[in-house]
């Protein structure tokens, strides 16, 4: 889950096209601009749910209100400060983003697609929304338990119907800003694919361009549950930028479903 709010944060300076590099190798890695987006703050309420077995809709109307200038999508603004829990069709890749500690949480990958799919369709219920935090969870899940970057490609390619065969230059030539599940869950997991570690693999998703700070969350969830625990400075960088509260949530998720990492 730390992997996935520390591609949010370096990536936070580079969404939208105005905004985007289109090179790995951008510098210095933490702008000190970057902050933890709401990328960062869903990911927590879906760890705090899942830590304290609380309403998911009920914990991100919450964070939201705690957290209200973080940068959350029009259409899930206006559902988190409205009085429906109902959910709203959306196959934004907003349910990718928060969904990583599900991958953590479950012993068995039947457990994490169900819970995967639990917790996007509070408010993404289109197929498409479903799929991405599925593809997501399934991506974070097969990593931490070993399988190879093949077996990963293979599985979510025959299970999810994602190309996964595309390489990270062509797609980084044509690539524009897309917000939706389809558009950019699999080319997150490409730049996981294309990885040496994790540090790479997050600069190799904020070089894609569009969104930016989502892809990189995305794929520095999935890279950080192949690679292991992340270079000391960067979690320590990131553990800074964090509030009490949502390191308090962080650490014990840790605890819980990680003890001995990031000490």
């Amino acid at each position: 889950m730390l992997g996935a709010i520390a591609g949010d944060v370096i990536g936070s300076v580079y969404e939208g096209t105005r905004r985007n590099v289109k090179t790995p190798y951008f510098y210095p890695l933490f702008d000190p601009c970057c902050r933890p987006t709401d990328d960062t703050v869903l990911t927590v309420a879906v760890a705090d749910s899942l830590l304290h077995g609380d309403d998911l809709t009920d914990k991100l109307k919450e964070y939201v209100r705690l957290y209200p200038r973080a940068g959350y999508g029009g259409n899930f603004l206006r559902w988190a400060l409205s009085l429906s829990r109902a959910p709203y069709g959306s196959y934004g890749n907003g349910s990718a983003m928060r969904v990583s500690p599900v991958g953590h949480a479950y012993p068995n990958l039947e457990t994490v697609l169900h819970h995967a799919k639990r917790t996007a369709e509070v408010t993404h219920n289109h197929p498409e929304g479903i799929k991405g935090a599925q593809a997501t969870a399934a991506c974070v899940f097969l990593a931490r338990t070993g399988a190879s970057k093949e077996d990963i490609r293979d599985y979510v390619a025959r299970t999810f119907h994602y190309d996964l065969d595309r390489s990270l230059d062509a797609i980084r030539a044509v690539y524009t800003f897309d917000v939706s599940c389809q558009g950019s869950v699999p080319e997150a997991i490409i730049a996981f694919l294309e990885s040496t570690d994790y540090e790479d693999a997050v600069r190799k998703a904020i070089s894609l361009g569009g969104d930016s700070d989502t892809i990189a969350c995305i794929t520095g969830g999935i890279a950080e549950a192949f690679y292991g625990e992340m270079p000391p400075a960067i979690w320590k960088h990131v553990w800074d930028l964090l509030d009490p509260r949502v390191c308090g949530i962080v650490h014990e998720f840790l605890d819980r479903y990680l003890p001995g990492w990031y000490r």
